[in-house]
């Protein structure tokens, strides 16, 4: 349990690091603490995602970036001193959207059961995390749909499913290997193709 928890927490830690920011640390004593500990509580839910692999990574990715621009945006409410009303219910309003979605991903059936030994190849991970990254340009260019992208996320998690099943009796073989990478390239090449897609006025 306690290597299975570090290696969530090493994920975790890799997955900043990629979206190029440190964590905001909860800024206490500035007028929000129940919205500061709401997002302490968030970051430790997506942890536990991560953890059950009902949260891939390109989706942990999405949520922690969210958590850092709710983050910055109270930053920049408090930079006066003061944080008026109407900048506190958005900060509510935000930290509450994140959290429904964290906990919709939580109950989600369709997830994949981590291994023993913890967390996927490397070499995976990196492919999805990378694929994960695009699919979120494509979200916020508009050349994916957010119904597309729940597709996209989908075949992300069979893919892991397959690898895990793989990796059941001690070793990935070079066929099995190779499908992986197979199914991980169809996956990218169709995320690319969709960017390559003028989609943009609202199609979809």
């Amino acid at each position: 349990m306690t290597s299975k928890l570090l290696t969530t927490s090493l994920l975790a830690s890799a997955l900043f690091a990629g979206l190029g920011f440190a964590p905001v640390m909860a800024q206490h004593g500035t007028g929000t603490p129940g919205i500061d500990q709401t997002q302490q509580a968030i970051g430790a839910r997506i942890q536990q995602g991560l953890a059950s692999g009902h949260i891939t990574p390109s989706e942990a990715q999405v949520l922690y970036r969210r958590d850092h621009e709710i983050a910055m945006r109270e930053a920049q409410f408090k930079a006066n001193g003061h944080v008026n009303p109407q900048e506190r219910q958005q900060l509510r309003n935000d930290v509450a959207a994140l959290d429904a979605e964290v906990e919709r991903m939580m109950a989600n059936r369709n997830y994949v059961a981590q291994p023993a030994h913890g967390g996927n190849a490397y070499g995976i991970d990196r492919m999805e995390y990378q694929i994960g990254q695009r699919i979120d340009q494509g979200i916020r260019s508009g050349h994916i749909t957010h119904r597309e992208a729940r597709r996209l996320r989908d075949r992300e998690r069979e893919i892991e499913r397959h690898e895990i099943a793989f990796r059941s009796d001690g070793m990935v073989s070079q066929r099995e290997r190779r499908q992986l990478r197979s199914e991980l390239l169809a996956l990218r090449d169709d995320v690319e193709r969709m960017m390559r897609n003028d989609r943009r006025n609202g199609r979809g």
